[in-house]
């Protein structure tokens, strides 16, 4: 009996974008995540909110762990299958990837944070995090002059 799998189609992509603002990101990695039915629907459904969310590193069990991603409750689930809305979540990666971060992050000043959230070609729900470095004030505000300046020549190109 063959399987079909299931096509993502218009499955959304959730973005993080206050952590590319608030960090310097300096590494990506692609992991799995752990979730049960209530939640992958409610992914599928766009009640996702990485902002406040972070990763931790445990040494026993070697292991990531999501915290404070908040996913909405599936509404026909009923009250008696509901899924806790903020959760720890368990994330799935090889664990020389994970050492390799456990060591990255041990420094003062790195976090490991969430970037995106989607569907892959198989159907499963990834989650791309990445090893950032906090910015200071001055440091976003160079960026957001980078990006006006950029805009700039965008549109005076457009026009010529």
């Amino acid at each position: 009996m063959s399987r079909k799998k299931k096509q993502p189609g218009n499955a959304p992509d959730f973005v993080n974008r206050k952590a590319r603002h608030n960090y310097e990101i300096t590494e990506t990695l692609e992991c799995g995540i752990v979730l049960v039915g209530t939640e992958v629907k409610s992914v599928r459904g766009g009640r996702v909110s990485l902002a406040e969310g972070y990763v931790r590193v445990s040494d026993h069990p070697l292991g990531l762990w999501l915290h404070g991603v908040h996913i909405g409750e599936y509404a026909p689930a009923g009250p008696s299958r509901q899924h806790r809305t903020t959760a720890v979540r368990s994330l799935l990666a090889h664990k020389r990837e994970i050492r390799k971060l456990h060591t990255k992050s041990i420094i003062k000043g790195v976090t490991i944070v969430p970037l995106k959230m989607y569907f892959n070609s198989d159907g499963r729900v990834k989650v791309l995090i990445g090893l950032g470095t906090g910015k200071k004030r001055h440091d976003k505000r160079q960026d957001l002059r980078k990006r006006e300046a950029q805009r700039d020549i965008e549109r005076a190109m457009r026009r010529n």
